[in-house]
């Protein structure tokens, strides 16, 4: 398991800040776009938030191949519980699969944090740690610029901002990580999920409220 663990280490990585908030009936989730291999910028244009559903998002920090093979799983998941039964998968039962894989795997375990946003009856917002452990948010931080990033939050996190707002104060907590968190960067990403509704941003770095 060590040498698991220190190849695992090495490895591509997204050392990152990604943000989720929940405000007028939608769901905001904010990432930036770096990731890192050792000291090196392996790429600056990395997606963080991966669609996993019509109505639900996951984001990624930590080793980029777990996160990606964890998104795979669900996106299957979700498309067979639906033809299985007729109906979507809650935000809770995705949030829920995810902590199970993760629980299940915790004597090897994905290196990843992970926060799940989406709309059922409502916007929801949970955020899970490598072991599975899941808890539900009106707003929470991920990722190595995540004590950045919830000081922002916690100071202008209201829940009855409108979405234009929530994405300023979510691209706020992004740029202020990215000002002191050499492994965050480049941009952020946005992604609102409401009833009906997923929008993609991108708001380049130059671009972000200061």
């Amino acid at each position: 398991m060590e040498w698991g663990l220190e190849f695992k280490d090495k490895a591509f990585k997204s050392h990152t800040t990604t943000v989720g908030l929940i405000v007028d009936d939608k769901v905001i989730l904010a990432a930036d776009k770096r990731a890192t291999a050792g000291f090196m910028i392996a790429s600056r244009r990395v997606k963080k938030i991966v669609k996993v559903a019509d109505y639900a998002a996951m984001t990624i920090s930590g080793l980029v191949a777990d996160a990606q093979a964890l998104a795979e799983v669900v996106r299957e998941e979700v498309k067979l519980y639906e033809m299985s039964t007729g109906s979507r998968l809650s935000v809770k039962g995705i949030a829920t699969l995810l902590a199970n894989i993760l629980f299940s795997s915790k004597w090897f375990p994905f290196l990843v944090q992970l926060m799940v946003g989406g709309y059922d009856t409502k916007p929801r917002l949970y955020i899970l740690d490598p072991f599975g452990s899941l808890t539900e948010e009106l707003y929470a931080a991920t990722g190595s610029g995540s004590p950045i990033a919830l000081g922002v939050l916690e100071e202008r996190y209201r829940s009855d901002m409108g979405v234009e707002e929530a994405v300023k104060v979510a691209a706020l907590a992004i740029r202020s990580a990215v000002l002191r968190d050499a492994a965050s960067g480049d941009g952020a990403d946005i992604v609102v999920i409401g009833k009906n509704v997923y929008e993609e941003r991108f708001i380049p770095f130059n671009q972000l409220v200061g």
